[in-house]
């Protein structure tokens, strides 16, 4: 019996924090009276942008004690200069709609898209996801659960994936592979349901990483199983993936 299921669209949203670090050159004066002289070695007379014919270079130079300072309403970071990132922020994610078309009741479909990151702060990106509710028709409001993997002991959950192999276990779900993916996704048999907004489960973390670099590139495997007894319709739901960077 096939059932005609379609449709997952995606809402993709990007978060970026934009710092811009400008480059002013102050010149040291030393200060002194008959008591007290003040000599200030912290002082960026060498600062700016430099370049030649085959190379830029940006730099600041005096800082003692380079780092991140705070104190009420203040936050200071020193010497900082690799933040000027000559990788900007981007995220892509390659298919923004997916159809499963017409499915056979316990045969399984799946499909891909592929995430890619560039990203060159001094913190870490990640990159989370989150379902807008379970895949429900258009008409009659019917629902196809998430899945829970093959059960038992392999009973997965919105943050630790395990097998899914039977053709018995129906649900929808996805898997992870490829670059700054968690460590529960093992191979192309573990999977995971979405979080799903409505129940109010927080969103999942698929991608991560301290290191800079460009195109990191991860692919999502949405998989979908339904049982006999399934409501014959159209259904939809919306998966959301935000990047987010941190400096």
């Amino acid at each position: 019996m096939k059932k005609q299921l379609s449709v997952i669209l995606f809402s993709l949203f990007f978060l970026s924090s934009i710092y811009h670090l400008g480059s002013r050159i102050s010149y040291a004066v030393r200060m002194d009276s008959f008591s007290f002289r003040i000599e200030s070695a912290g002082v960026h007379d060498a600062a700016g942008n430099k370049s030649s014919t085959n190379y830029n270079l940006s730099d600041t130079v005096g800082q003692l004690a380079a780092g991140e300072f705070s104190s009420t309403g203040y936050t200071i970071k020193a010497g900082f200069q690799y933040i000027r990132s000559i990788i900007p922020f981007r995220f892509s994610i390659s298919n923004i709609r997916i159809n499963f078309g017409s499915v056979i009741a316990s045969n399984p479909v799946t499909d891909t898209s592929n995430l890619t990151v560039s990203f060159g702060g001094a913190g870490q990106y990640q990159v989370t996801v989150q379902e807008l509710g379970p895949m429900t028709s258009l008409v009659g409001g019917n629902t196809i659960p998430d899945t829970t993997c093959n059960g038992g002991a392999q009973t997965c959950n919105e943050t630790t994936a395990k097998i899914w192999t039977s053709t018995s276990a129906y649900g929808f779900g996805y898997n992870m592979s490829g670059q700054d993916i968690p460590s529960d996704f093992t191979d192309s048999t573990y999977y995971r349901p979405f979080p799903d907004r409505l129940l109010s489960e927080s969103p999942a973390i698929v991608m991560s990483n301290t290191s800079v670099g460009r195109n990191r590139q991860s692919t999502v495997t949405f998989k979908l199983n339904v049982s006999p007894v399934q409501t014959a319709g159209t259904y939809q739901t919306v998966i959301n993936f935000v990047a987010t960077p941190s400096y």
